[in-house]
């Protein structure tokens, strides 16, 4: 069972909660099937990611998760940090200033903490912009960091 953080039912709470970090959110391992599985999804099957005999020759002595796995895992990492419940749809926006700082080793765990940074609001909708850090529990800087867009459909 998924235990949202923080739940915004308005406009009114989501702005107040503007600067605010959610997080961090429980901890995920990221294996070598699910690096397979978005290698075979991709098409992106370079050694360094699906050949663990020879990744253990490479720089990071195993292989890693792609960049664009990690980012891509967003939505799952953050499902338990917040949740709007208002308007009439969700819909990915964007994304700004994505950097993978460090690289995810398979077999380590990460999470992640959001922190919703600017909010414009029209008639028909708002944008929101999170900023997204992900964290691995074997490193001391992020191994991602990046701020979304999300249209929310009022």
């Amino acid at each position: 069972m998924i235990v949202v953080e923080r739940c915004f039912t308005s406009l009114d709470e989501l702005t107040a909660a503007i600067g605010e970090t959610v997080g961090p959110g429980p901890w995920c391992t990221i294996d070598q099937s699910r690096v397979d599985a978005f290698a075979e999804c991709t098409g992106d099957d370079q050694w360094i990611h699906v050949d663990p005999a020879r990744a253990v020759d490479g720089p990071y002595g195993t292989t890693i998760a792609h960049g664009y796995l990690t980012l891509s895992m967003l939505p799952f990492l953050g499902r338990d940090l917040y949740a709007i419940d208002f308007g009439t749809a969700r819909i990915n926006y964007g994304s700004n200033k994505v950097r993978f700082p460090a690289a995810v080793r398979v077999g380590t765990r990460v999470r992640a903490s959001a922190t919703p940074v600017d909010l414009s609001v029209d008639t028909s909708r708002c944008l929101l912009t999170v900023r997204w850090v992900i964290e691995d529990e074997q490193q001391d800087k992020p191994v991602l960091v990046a701020e979304t867009l999300t249209a929310v459909v009022l």
